[in-house]
C-alpha cells in the first residue's frame, strides 16, 4: 500500500486543488453578490474530479516515464518512480491507470449531472467533451508513441488543464456564465502550475537529455529555463491584484480583501533561493513549497473575497 501511495505522489494534491478553490470561491463571492445561491456539493465533487485526474496523472507519468525507461538513472533519488524501481510493475500501473481513468470519468458525470441537469443539456455536454480531455490530457503526457511532455509542450497543456479550465470551469459550474476577468486568477493558477513543472524538469535536466525527453527546460537550458521560472513566479500575484482592482476594491477602500498580498514576502525569499541553485537536483526541495504558495494564493484569495467583503 505504501508503494502506492508514494506513486500517489501526494505531494502535488495541494496544487490541483488550488484552481478549484480558486474558481469555486469567486464564483461563490459572485454569486452573494447577485442573491444567488452556491452548491457545497458542486464544490465537493469538484475536489474529487481534481484529485482523481492528479492521481491518474500521476501513476501514467510513471508507468510512461518507467517503460520508457527515462526514470532508470532517477532510482536512487529521492524521486524514485515505482515502475522503474521495480516497487509495482508495468502491468499494475498499467491496470491501475485503466481503473483511476474510469473513476475519473464516473466521478465527472456525477459532478456535471449534480450542476447541469436538467437545466443545462448543452453546458453538459460540452463539459463531458471538456472531461474526456482532462483525462486524455493526464495520460497522453508520457504514455503512448508520441507524449507531448517529450516535446516540450507539457507548459502549455499544464496551463490550460490546470490553469484556465480549473479555475474558469470551477467558476462556470456554480454561476453557468463566464466572465473575462477569470482568466485573470486562472493564469495565475497556471503560471504556478508550469512553475512547478518547470522546477520538475529543470532538476531532471541531465536524465531528460540522456533519455531524450526534450522538455522545454532541456531545449532552452538550464539558464534560461532559470530566468522563465522567475518570470512564471513574479506574476501571480500581480494577476491577483488586477483582478481586485478590476472589481472595484481599490475605489471601495475594502483592503482587507487584499490579504493574499502578504504573500508577496516568501515568494520573494522563495526566488531568491530558487536563483541561487547551482545543481540541478538542489531545486527537489522547492517543487513543495511553490505547491504550497499556489494552494496559499487561493485560499487567501478566496477567504479576502468571502469573509472580509
Amino acid at each position: 500500500m505504501i508503494d502506492w501511495i508514494q506513486a500517489a505522489r501526494l505531494r502535488t494534491l495541494p496544487l490541483s486543488l488550488s484552481g478549484i478553490i480558486m474558481g469555486s470561491f469567486i464564483a461563490k463571492w459572485r454569486l452573494w453578490g447577485e442573491g444567488g445561491t452556491w452548491d457545497w456539493k458542486i464544490f465537493a465533487l469538484a475536489l474529487l474530479v481534481t484529485l482523481l485526474y492528479q492521481v491518474l496523472s500521476n501513476f501514467a507519468n510513471d508507468y510512461g516515464d518507467g517503460v520508457k525507461g527515462t526514470d532508470a538513472k532517477r532510482i536512487d533519488t529521492a524521486e524514485a518512480r515505482a515502475v522503474a524501481s521495480g516497487k509495482i510493475s508495468a502491468l499494475q500501473m498499467r491496470n491501475a491507470v485503466i481503473t483511476v481513468a474510469i473513476l475519473s470519468f464516473i466521478a465527472t458525470i456525477a459532478l456535471l449531472y449534480v450542476a447541469f441537469i436538467p437545466e443545462y443539456m448543452n453546458q453538459f455536454y460540452i463539459f463531458i467533451g471538456l472531461g474526456v480531455a482532462c483525462i486524455l490530457s493526464a495520460i497522453g503526457y508520457t504514455v503512448g508513441k508520441k507524449p507531448y511532455g517529450y516535446m516540450g509542450l507539457g507548459d502549455l497543456f499544464v496551463f490550460v488543464f490546470f490553469g484556465l479550465v480549473s479555475v474558469a470551469g470551477s467558476y462556470f459550474l456554480f454561476t453557468k456564465t463566464f466572465s473575462w476577468d477569470i482568466l485573470l486568477p486562472g493564469t495565475a493558477i497556471g503560471m504556478m502550475s508550469m512553475a512547478v513543472l518547470n522546477l520538475n524538469n529543470m532538476r531532471d535536466i541531465v536524465n531528460d537529455k540522456n533519455s531524450g525527453k526534450n522538455t522545454l527546460a532541456l531545449k532552452i537550458g538550464f539558464k534560461n529555463a532559470m530566468i522563465y521560472e522567475m518570470v512564471l513566479l513574479q506574476f501571480p500575484l500581480i494577476l491577483i491584484l488586477i483582478f481586485l482592482g478590476l472589481n472595484g476594491f481599490i475605489q471601495t477602500q475594502n483592503y482587507y480583501v487584499f490579504i493574499v498580498m502578504i504573500l508577496m514576502i516568501p515568494f520573494a525569499k522563495l526566488r531568491r533561493k530558487i536563483m541561487a541553485v547551482k545543481e540541478p537536483k538542489e531545486l527537489d526541495p522547492f517543487l513543495k513549497q511553490v505547491g504550497i504558495l499556489t494552494f496559499m494564493m487561493a485560499v487567501l484569495t478566496a477567504f479576502g473575497l468571502n469573509f472580509f467583503n
